[in-house]
């Protein structure tokens, strides 16, 4: 059994609402069109870009700091009672087919709840998660810029406690360095697929 069902196998999966992205097919000049079928309408260039944030230890760092190896970057944040731990798992999973296979990878998760994630809360939900994860906060100004940057979705329920939830898109984002943003992953991809995917981009930069 996966780490994907092994954590939370008694959590009924609860719809998040996200983002829309337009896609259009990709031209025959594309070095990694046989690893993907569709692509952001515009280019992958519409995507990503340069963040600062914050880690476990409380450091500020950039995304050249972060992204130095083919990185499954996520959004979401640990409060999350049942999409976030489901599919950062399954990200956990899929980098343990890519070490199998002799590739390294990592994983990035990017709170959108930066008001109770603190460095420390996403530091070790990441290390717990996956010794490969690296958590990621800031302050509001950086986690919407970097938000931005992913042209992802987040909105925090209203609350008068600590107990509110947060909307949010749930795309997985790889990401290689020098390259950046080269494609996504929509939930329903299982760890092999995500593998498979990523290994071809891999195999191709």
């Amino acid at each position: 059994m996966t780490r994907l069902f092994s954590i939370l196998a008694a959590v009924a999966v609860v719809a998040v609402v996200g983002g829309t992205f337009l896609f259009t097919r990709m031209g025959a000049d594309d070095r990694f069109a046989e690893c993907r079928g569709s692509a952001v309408a515009g280019g992958a260039g519409q995507i990503g870009g340069p963040f600062e944030l914050v880690n476990g230890k409380g450091e500020t760092v950039t995304d050249k700091d972060v992204i130095t190896e083919p990185s499954l970057v996520y959004f979401g944040y640990t409060f999350c009672p049942d999409v976030c731990p489901f599919d950062v798992a399954r990200n956990s999973d899929a980098l343990d087919v890519l070490a199998d296979r002799g590739i390294s990878a990592a994983g990035v998760f990017i709170s959108i709840d930066p008001a109770r994630d603190t460095p420390e809360v996403v530091g070790e939900y990441a290390d717990a998660m996956h010794e490969k994860m690296i958590g990621l906060t800031g302050s509001p100004e950086q986690v919407k810029a970097a938000s931005q940057a992913y042209k992802t979705y987040y909105k925090a329920h209203p609350a008068d406690d600590d107990l509110y939830l947060v909307d949010h898109s749930t795309f997985t984002y790889l990401v290689l360095p020098e390259t950046g943003f080269v494609d996504f992953f929509r939930r329903e991809v299982s760890p092999e697929e995500m593998a498979d995917r990523v290994q071809c981009f891999v195999d191709h930069s």
